[in-house]
């Protein structure tokens, strides 16, 4: 499995470009979750049902981590 760094500037002004990039940047931080979360769920969803007992996983579970 592949592991990679990623950053993201902080903006530190004020004003409305600092409003905008902040804006901004959370809508890209939540795209980013989702699609990290979507990585893994499918990830999981390939692993066989003993690879995912040796990770104390069961086929139910999966759904049940990335609920709410």
């Amino acid at each position: 499995m592949a592991l990679f760094d990623t950053s993201r500037p902080v903006v530190a002004n004020t004003g409305i470009g600092a409003a905008f990039a902040n804006i901004f940047s959370g809508l890209m931080a939540a795209v980013a979750s989702w699609n990290d979360a979507r990585v893994t769920r499918n990830t999981l969803s390939q692993l066989s049902d003993r690879q995912l007992d040796d990770l104390g996983l069961s086929r139910g579970n999966i759904d049940e981590l990335f609920r709410g």
